[in-house]
């Protein structure tokens, strides 16, 4: 137990207690979990493997329930692990275990593992509603106003970007009358692949959302020509997409890069840095590949992650400055 913090122990041995009835504490194995900082550890009990997520403290009761309550309708339609244990006031949630392997090893290659995430994004629609969120462009634009008020930027660097993202929340209709349960966050860190199929985990993010958000985070990750995206959205959505849905998940992908890059930055406020950033140039999406790829970036370094946020932000301004990006908007709103 030397790994779980002394304030939360008493938490963690009720926890283990009440799903498995037994004195005596099972051999806690920490493994690398997400940006959220939640500590993670593997254990076995009754010859199977679970989980145990210890929350941050810092997570506010209300988003921990939220997140559980979302973690619990995907599990119920196969889009997320087993839950057996979920207590928001206390933090803690116990899993079933899932032994990741390579995606690099999915059965078929990237269009079969792409045809996969498209199910998975399917499954995910299926689910019980989830709770109810601001729409996805009004929290990029609180978070980018949380970070211009916060100093780590050089003044008026935001700027351009909110003057982007207005254009596109004029433009672009966002209709909760078209969401559904969406987790808001299928990056790799939080895809597993069991060796079959995939599963997501870390549903901190989740909520009623477009679900092309979703696919939209999907296809910059791993439908990256125009083949394999048209692949993710059938699998997604059951049809061949027309131009007004390519359109419109392009302008939600320029979405996604923004509340990406605002809501990282976001996280780093009032940690101690030389000085402001003042320029976004460092990286575009290929070579930050590269250099993660390259072994120069890696892991959630603080180098890491602000190369990440500023590519993001990046990305949203190269976007929006693509010679067909109005057309492309004026076609989005109306898929």
């Amino acid at each position: 137990m030397e790994i779980i913090p002394e304030t939360r122990r008493e938490a963690v041995q009720e926890a283990l207690h009440s799903v498995f009835d037994r004195p005596g504490l099972p051999d806690l194995r920490p493994i690398a979990g997400g940006a959220s900082g939640a500590l993670v550890c593997r254990f076995e009990a009754a010859g199977r493997a679970y989980a145990l997520r210890l929350e941050p403290e810092r997570i506010p009761l209300a988003d921990r329930q939220r997140g559980y309550d979302c973690l619990a309708a995907a599990a119920e339609v196969g889009a997320a692990p087993a839950v057996l244990y979920a207590d928001a006031a206390s933090g803690v949630a116990i899993i079933a275990f899932i032994e990741n392997r390579p995606l690099a090893a999915f059965p078929g290659g990237r269009a079969a593992l792409v045809e996969g995430l498209g199910r998975l994004f399917a499954r995910i629609r299926e689910a019980p509603p989830f709770p109810v969120l601001p729409d996805y462009p009004e929290v990029a634009q609180i978070l980018l106003d949380a970070v211009e008020a916060s100093g780590l930027l050089a003044p008026g660097l935001l700027r351009p970007h909110a003057e982007g993202l207005a254009r596109i929340r004029a433009a672009l209709p966002w209709s909760q009358r078209g969401f559904f349960p969406a987790h808001n966050d299928p990056n790799p860190r939080n895809l597993l692949f069991d060796g079959e199929r995939l599963w997501l985990v870390d549903w901190e993010l989740a909520a009623m959302n477009d679900p092309l958000v979703d696919v939209a985070i999907g296809a910059t990750e791993y439908a990256q020509t125009p083949e394999l995206e048209d692949l993710l959205l059938r699998a997604a959505f059951g049809r061949i997409p027309d131009r007004a849905l390519k359109a419109r998940l392009a302008v939600v992908r320029l979405l996604t890069r923004i509340f990406y890059g605002a809501i990282v930055l976001e996280s780093m406020t009032g940690q101690p840095r030389a000085g402001q950033v003042a320029s976004l140039e460092a990286f575009t999406p290929e070579s930050f590949r590269q250099a993660v790829a390259g072994g120069r970036l890696g892991g959630a370094t603080p180098e890491t992650v602000l190369a990440f946020a500023m590519m993001s932000l990046r990305a949203f301004l190269d976007g929006i400055a693509e010679p067909g990006f109005e057309a492309a908007l004026r076609l989005a709103a109306t898929a």
